[in-house]
């Protein structure tokens, strides 16, 4: 029987604007995978990981994490899941440092652990020498990297990215790529991309899932 670390029931999400963005999907994750959520844009795919993540409500159907329902073991399934969003979420007037302890705080890290945390996070995603640099210091890729460091913070077993390198030049996408890698082998993560580039997917992930109108239309 397979180990499946995210279930995706029938899952439909209608907006109050009656645009129906889910149309009943069904995804199944095993632990440890890299799995590739690939669609163009208004897919569905940010929808899906905000329902994942608790950021959206869910019209019908079910999701969960660990065998653990989102809804109602929520503090739980949450702590689970390191999310990398789409649109850069950084408070630019902190250090990289003081945003990354921060983060680890949230989640109930020691102010030693967190800064631990983030001395080898920002070492392994090649920011060592910007730790004390203003978020509105950093060119574009490197606030993308600072976006992925906050969803590890916490050392999460599920780590999700959505869209992770659009808007990036091609050296900063092959060296995410080989950092993701690494997550995935070496750390024994399970992640979930979103992406619309098709090589991207094709480069990193185990499995794919490609998404149109609200509809999985292969796996």
């Amino acid at each position: 029987m397979m180990d499946n670390i995210i279930e995706i029931n029938n899952l439909r999400k209608i907006y109050s604007n009656g645009n129906e963005a889910l149309k009943g999907i069904n995804i199944n994750i095993e632990r440890g995978k890299f799995f590739g959520l690939l669609g163009p844009n208004g897919a569905g795919k940010t929808t899906t990981i905000g329902i994942l993540t608790g950021l959206i409500n869910l019209t019908s159907g079910n999701v969960k994490v660990d065998g653990l329902d989102v809804l109602k073991d929520y503090k739980k399934t949450r702590k689970m899941i390191g999310l990398s969003p789409q649109e850069i979420n950084l408070d630019v007037f902190f250090t990289i440092k003081e945003l990354l302890v921060f983060q680890g705080g949230y989640y109930g890290l020691s102010l030693k652990e967190s800064k631990k945390r983030v001395d080898n996070i920002l070492k392994d995603l090649g920011l060592g020498d910007k730790i004390n640099s203003k978020v509105r210091e950093l060119s574009g890729g490197m606030k993308r990297r600072v976006q992925i460091a906050k969803a590890l913070i916490h050392d999460p077993e599920i780590i999700i990215l959505d869209e992770p390198t659009a808007g990036v030049d091609i050296e900063l996408r092959h060296y995410l790529w080989d950092s993701l890698r690494d997550m995935n082998i070496n750390e024994n993560k399970t992640l979930l991309l979103t992406t619309h580039y098709i090589e991207e997917a094709e480069i990193l992930c185990d499995e794919v899932a490609i998404i149109d109108d609200g509809e999985i239309i292969a796996q």
